[in-house]
């Protein structure tokens, strides 16, 4: 996914965190309560901000062709139960934070940003989004063997995933910062 102007990331945003919240509300049927309160976590800021974007969409872009569903990267979870279930969310969420997280960051490295607030939100989405993946990456490896996990580049503090190297386009990788800078990257 490109993201080429702010409209881009914002027109963009809108569908992928749809879908999120769309997956996280099947959350509420696990047997893991750390799961269901990250179901709900998603569910609340996502809609949340959500909200924010059209709002700012409205604002700022009344003009523009309305967000439309994407790529769809999450799979259909409502038949699912029990451990798989919950292996099967965080296996598919991790990446689709991920994508998240690089959007976020096209759009503050190649200063696309024409308002304070998204330049903000794009901070927040990021660093928010990669908190959650490491926490979802945990509870893989804890509830079913480092094996399970999605392919990754090493994070510190956490189990490595075999042939893969840190790179500095990963937050909290070695080299990169743990506070983003106040230009955003």
């Amino acid at each position: 996914m490109q993201i080429t102007s702010e409209y881009d990331y914002l027109s963009q945003m809108v569908p992928h965190h749809e879908e999120a919240i769309t997956a996280a509300r099947q959350l509420q049927r696990s047997e893991r309560s750390d799961m269901r309160r990250l179901g709900q976590s998603i569910v609340t800021t996502q809609t949340a901000e959500v909200g924010k974007m059209r709002d700012w969409l409205e604002q700022w872009y009344r003009q523009s062709p309305t967000p439309s569903p994407s790529e769809t990267t999450m799979p259909d979870l409502s038949r699912l139960s029990g451990d798989q279930l919950d292996k099967t969310f965080l296996q598919h969420m991790i990446p689709h934070h991920m994508m998240a997280i690089m959007m976020s960051q096209q759009v503050l490295r190649h200063g696309e940003v024409q308002h304070s607030e998204v330049a903000a939100f794009a901070r927040t989405v990021r660093d928010d989004q990669w908190a959650e993946v490491r926490t979802m990456r945990q509870y893989l490896v804890q509830w079913f063997g480092e094996e399970s996990v999605p392919c990754m580049p090493r994070v510190p503090g956490m189990p490595s995933m075999p042939g893969m190297t840190p790179g500095p386009h990963m937050p909290g990788t070695p080299g990169m910062p743990t506070e983003p800078s106040p230009t955003g990257t």
